[in-house]
């Protein structure tokens, strides 16, 4: 091997004999591709999990803040809020939502957005978790049927029903609201099954209130097509026969209004069906107003009054022996002209359905004019129409249709299709009306002739008493009692005597009626005296002992 030197003196090595090198792989060089692997994934994910950007426009951003506030469904996040900004107009504000891809397919018309936040309605409060967690948005995805679309108007309140909860919508129908307001329960039984919705107003702001409510299922199966609903809001405080009533259905009527409806009374074994979703119901002011509105049959009749209504409205009662029979429709002031007093025309309607339950029956079955038939019976037997105290505390009257004895005959008559029933004044003007007329008679009477007469009488009397013949007939009157008297004791002392006398006479002739014996005239004869000395001999003996009690008889002769 030979050594080469270079000019240097360094020691140089021929290619052939140099060493060979090997490149090592570094892993420092592994860190930038899996970043870059990681980054590309993290790309991927994030458009393929993207779904599409909503705007959603609210009145006011409260509790809302970018890249935070969440959009969920059933505790479920579908997005997340982007962006927040002002309209053009400052009346709202646009929040810009990024949602994700699996939500797109509920993005429709039918969507609605709401901002869950703490709020108080009435008795119940909702949203307390979001006091820790922040307010959100929540979504309600609605039916399937609906078109796509990005743009949304969010609802300022929650909705009082979800797509998804079973249940029917149903309309009432009245001529006021009250405390009702969404939210608002509705009663089945004192069972909550539902809320109130919202309401309409009617066009104009005349005409009555159309209430939308929502009941829950399987309550929507208890409504029938003759179902009744009424109004339990706050507290319903009543006056009557039996005393104070205070009713109450629940904390959450008392502030936010109640609605309750009833299974109608099934008569003649008729089960209607059940009521179909949307249906419209007339809501009733309380539940006797309900009750009464499953009486169907109206008979109008009038009546006129010539004495005081006061208390007297618009429904109260008409009744019969204190059962009510029917309702006052109106009351108001007749003005006849000049020539005739001022009068009270009272219209009724009455309900001959609470009083014969097959009454329905009867008029389909019965001649035509059998009911008149019925009222001219009832006033020929002295029905009379008079008003009376129904609450001596509140001051109510009622129509009270009742019998008087000994009534003139008066007919009934008719004005049109409407029967007008005779009237009595009643109550406390019927009492004063009878003083009144008592009073009259007693006036009408010559009390000062009347007296004159008395006076003159008094006047003889004591003429006459004073006169020498009542003082001799007064002498004369009580020598014959001192007589009277010594007859008695006279009688007394004798009679004993006489009586033994009789006895022997009566001894001596049963004597000679056993020495004659015989069936011959002398001895019935003297049988027949000897009967009639023992009846008169019974007879003195009555008559002394009756004498000894009374012997006043005498003179007065003998009392019962």
């Amino acid at each position: 091997m030979s050594d080469s030197r270079n000019n240097r003196g360094e020691q140089t090595v021929s290619p052939k004999e140099a060493p060979v090198r090997r490149t090592r792989f570094s892993l420092i060089l592994l860190i930038p591709v899996v970043a870059i692997l990681i980054a590309g994934w993290l790309a991927w994910e994030h458009f393929a999990t993207r779904g599409p950007v909503i705007t959603i426009t609210f009145e006011t951003a409260d509790g809302l803040t970018p890249g935070q506030t969440q959009v969920k469904n059933k505790a479920v996040t579908l997005g997340t809020v982007q962006d927040i900004t002002l309209s053009d107009d400052m009346k709202h504000v646009d929040v810009t939502v990024q949602m994700n891809a699996n939500s797109a397919h509920i993005l429709t018309d039918h969507t609605r957005f709401w901002v869950v936040r703490p709020r108080i309605n009435g008795a119940s409060i909702t949203g307390l978790d979001t006091l820790f967690s922040g307010a959100y948005i929540a979504l309600d995805p609605g039916t399937d049927d609906g078109h796509y679309q990005k743009f949304f108007k969010g609802l300022e309140s929650p909705p009082g029903v979800r797509s998804d909860q079973p249940g029917e919508t149903f309309w009432l129908v009245s001529p006021s609201l009250g405390s009702l307001g969404p939210g608002s329960p509705v009663f089945f039984r004192d069972l909550q099954v539902g809320e109130v919705l919202g309401y309409t107003m009617p066009p104009g702001g005349t005409g009555p209130i159309v209430i939308q409510a929502f009941v829950k299922d399987p309550y929507d199966h208890y409504l029938r097509t003759d179902s009744r609903f009424w109004n339990v809001s706050g507290v319903q405080v009543g006056l009557g026969a039996g005393g104070l009533k205070v009713q109450l259905k629940s904390l959450q009527a008392l502030f936010s209004g109640g609605i309750a409806f009833g299974l109608p009374e099934r008569r003649r074994n008729i089960d209607l069906p059940d009521a179909p979703a949307n249906s419209v119901f007339k809501l009733y002011a309380s539940e006797a107003d309900a009750d009464n509105a499953r009486y169907h049959k109206r008979l109008r009749v009038v009546t006129y009054i010539n004495s005081s209504v006061k208390g007297l409205t618009t429904g109260s009662q008409v009744t019969m022996f204190g059962l009510q029979i029917g309702s006052v429709t109106d009351v108001h002031l007749l003005f006849d002209g000049p020539a005739k007093l001022p009068r009270v025309r009272v219209d009724m309607e009455l309900e001959p359905e609470r009083v014969l339950s097959n009454w329905d029956d009867r008029i389909e079955n019965a001649k035509e004019g059998s009911v008149e038939k019925y009222l001219q019976a009832f006033v020929a037997d002295g029905m009379r129409a008079s008003v009376q105290s129904a609450s001596f505390l509140t001051g109510e009257s009622m129509i009270a249709l009742q019998f008087v004895k000994n009534a003139p005959v008066t007919p009934l008559t008719y004005e049109g299709d409407v029967a007008v029933l005779p009237s009595q004044a009643g109550g406390m003007d019927g009492i004063m009306e009878s003083v009144s007329t008592i009073t009259d008679k007693i006036a009408a009477m010559p009390l000062t002739e009347i007296g004159g007469h008395v006076n003159d009488l008094l006047a003889h009397a004591d003429g006459r008493l004073n006169s020498p013949e009542v003082t001799q007939s007064l002498a004369a009157l009580r020598d014959s009692l001192q007589n009277l008297n010594r007859l008695t004791k006279t009688a007394n002392q004798n009679l004993p005597a006489l009586m033994k006398e009789l006895q022997g006479t009566l001894s001596n002739a049963q004597a000679v009626l056993g020495a004659y014996g015989g069936d011959t005239d002398f001895h019935r004869s003297l049988q027949g005296m000897i009967t009639q000395l023992t009846q008169m001999s019974r007879s003195l003996r009555f008559l002394t002992d009756y004498l000894d009690h009374h012997p006043s008889a005498l003179i007065t002769g003998r009392r019962n």
